[in-house]
């Protein structure tokens, strides 16, 4: 069998804690990132990236951010949607202010401006956790929200209270507008993600991470032991908000291009990451690509089944979505509640000691 280590050798400790120790885990990611970056972009349509593709890249970032947050550091935030909203409206205000500033820049910029607003609503994390502080970042949600509604500075006086992303091309392409095409943005996301994803797995992995952690599954032991909570919580702050702002301002930007923050970026935004993690699993990177893919793909999904092919009506076929989703939800809190991440875990060491599995 491909999937062993008998005959694999480690001479150096940087080999022995990589990231894919198992000759073939390091073939399946090259092949996944192939397929990714040179097969998709031939074949993609407008349909598959609007519907699928780009929603799915930007959750994920999102998914992880959220995930660093409360799967690595333990803290629970129910304003994911709030800091979207601020990623979103920082771009706008960054693209405006600055025309010929590359849309690259203002992403990151964007990130940066959330991650600071994320420390100053995570300063309660200090004092309080658990559902105390769920109720602060809530309050946080509801906040942000009314605060972009109510300052017409923000929308640059818009009579209509919404905003527009203007158009932004990189290398030639447009990437944001209504003649950038759907390679331009799948693309423009995926290496966004792809950094992301890299920039996560290295900080979980490193002695931040382990902060984090350590924070997590118990916060006196780990200051006794030398962790500074003040450090470790607010930079899992930062680091959590800085993801979500690049994810709402890719959301504004490439994704809708025009938005209302009462609408785009309520509350059940921020439960949909939530339920990302919690289906994907908390604590792993990997669960939070899955997590979104299943919240972004069922919807697409079942909509093709119950409104295509079973002829149901729509608002019909939208109530069953949230039954559906609801139901496993439950499902996975009672039966995996480490989620998908631990399922695809346990297939591996299965496949591991095949055909002995125990």
């Amino acid at each position: 069998m491909l999937y062993r280590e008998a005959g694999e050798f480690k001479t150096a400790y940087a080999a022995d804690a990589a990231t894919f120790p198992i000759a073939f885990d390091r073939w399946r990611y090259y092949g996944v990132l192939a397929i990714a970056f040179l097969v998709i972009p031939l074949t993609i349509n407008d349909y598959f990236a609007s519907a699928v593709l780009v929603p799915f890249l930007i959750w994920s970032i999102v998914a992880i951010g959220l995930n660093i947050l409360t799967g690595y550091c333990g803290q629970v935030s129910l304003g994911t949607g709030g800091f979207m909203a601020v990623g979103a409206y920082a771009a706008y205000k960054i693209m405006t202010a600055a025309p010929d500033l590359n849309i690259l820049i203002v992403v990151l910029l964007s990130g940066g401006v959330t991650a600071a607003v994320g420390v100053l609503f995570g300063l309660p994390s200090l004092r309080i956790k658990g559902f105390y502080l769920a109720v602060a970042t809530l309050a946080a949600q509801f906040f942000l929200v009314w605060l972009f509604n109510r300052v017409p500075w923000f929308y640059n006086n818009s009579a209509t209270g919404q905003i527009s992303a203007p158009e932004r091309s990189m290398f030639g392409f447009e990437i944001t507008g209504p003649m950038a095409s759907a390679e331009a943005k799948y693309l423009f996301c995926l290496v966004i993600v792809f950094a992301m994803a890299w920039l996560a797995r290295n900080l979980t992995r490193g002695r931040l991470g382990r902060s984090w952690m350590a924070i997590r599954d118990m916060d006196i032991a780990a200051e006794i032991i030398g962790v500074d909570p003040l450090r470790a919580k607010l930079s899992a702050f930062a680091v959590s908000s800085f993801f979500v702002g690049v994810g709402g301002a890719l959301f504004f930007t490439v994704y809708l291009g025009a938005v209302e923050v009462g609408e785009a970026f309520g509350i059940n935004k921020s439960f949909l990451a939530l339920f990302m993690i919690i289906i994907g699993g908390l604590g792993s990177i990997f669960g939070s690509f899955a997590g979104a893919a299943f919240i972004v793909l069922l919807p697409v999904f079942l909509k093709n089944v119950m409104v295509g092919a079973l002829g149901w009506p729509t608002d019909i076929a939208a109530h069953f979505e949230f039954v559906i989703l609801g139901a496993l939800i439950i499902f996975f809190l009672i039966v995996e509640p480490h989620g998908l991440a631990a399922l695809w875990r346990t297939a591996k060491e299965k496949l591991r000691l095949w055909p002995f599995p125990h």
